[in-house]
């Protein structure tokens, strides 16, 4: 935590207003152990990190996103994220709603599904949507939140590769940059991923976060070292694109009825 808060204020000279951290912050990826007892990872909402970055956002007059390791007041433990205004307002907490159970990703051995929905924070600079690792593969959520006004997609993120394991299936990180612009582009908003980076355990996390705009075009791009993104948006951009494509004005509702059905 406390190196997280000299990299806010680093972020804060260098001009950022919304400052998103990785997903899980100030914990290690504990889910690539299956079933083991997290309980000491967990904190409440308000809490110890919030209580920090309230006074952080406050202090500097930014918007700041933490994700962490929840234990809610009905006793259940969510990977969550929470949005705290520029003038310290803790705003209404996500629960990742896509919790995957795969080999090294055990997150349903820790994390209840989310029940509270997508959310639209609308902020003292932009109107944006958190959404949670790999909620980013799901185009349904990208839509919802765009449907809702926002105008950037945050996706913060512990992502990357097993450590001596050969993948038939292709590229993982070209694959998940792509999916990740194809919402930017289908929705005509800006996507930010935010990923975690490093060697913990038997997994090797790539880092590269980055932004793009709304028709996918790369901003900035991190490399697979520890790194501080600071992007200028042109959040007008998001009209031009959604007026020119009319990705959204020429939806079909109506012929969507399938993907409600289990």
């Amino acid at each position: 935590m406390e190196r997280t808060i000299v990299k806010v204020e680093e972020a804060v000279r260098n001009g950022a207003q919304i400052i998103c951290l990785q997903e899980l912050y100030h914990t290690r990826y504990f889910p690539q152990e299956e079933r083991q007892n997290a309980e000491k990872y967990a904190e409440t909402i308000p809490g110890k990190s919030t209580m920090a970055f309230v006074e952080l956002a406050k202090k500097y007059g930014v918007v700041i996103i933490v994700p962490l390791f929840e234990r809610a007041l009905n006793g259940k433990f969510y990977n969550s994220a929470v949005v705290i205004d520029a003038d310290g307002v803790l705003l209404d907490t996500y629960h990742k709603v896509h919790v995957p159970q795969d080999p090294m990703f055990y997150e349903q051995d820790y994390f209840e599904l989310g029940d509270l929905g997508y959310r639209v924070y609308s902020t003292t600079y932009a109107k944006i949507a958190v959404l949670i690792c790999y909620d980013q593969w799901f185009p349904e959520a990208a839509r919802v939140c765009t449907l809702q006004g926002a105008d950037i997609l945050f996706y913060p993120t512990a992502i990357g590769y097993i450590k001596d394991h050969m993948s038939a299936d292709g590229n993982w990180q070209g694959a998940w940059q792509t999916v990740q612009r194809g919402h930017a582009i289908a929705n005509g908003v800006h996507v930010v991923a935010v990923n975690r980076v490093g060697l913990e355990g038997e997994l090797e996390f790539w880092g590269g976060s980055f932004v793009c705009d709304a028709f996918g075009e790369i901003l900035a791009q991190a490399e697979d070292k520890e790194e501080t993104l600071i992007v200028q948006m042109d959040l007008s951009f998001n009209d031009r694109i959604r007026e020119g494509w009319g990705f959204l004005r020429n939806r079909r509702p109506d012929t969507y009825k399938r993907l409600i059905e289990k």
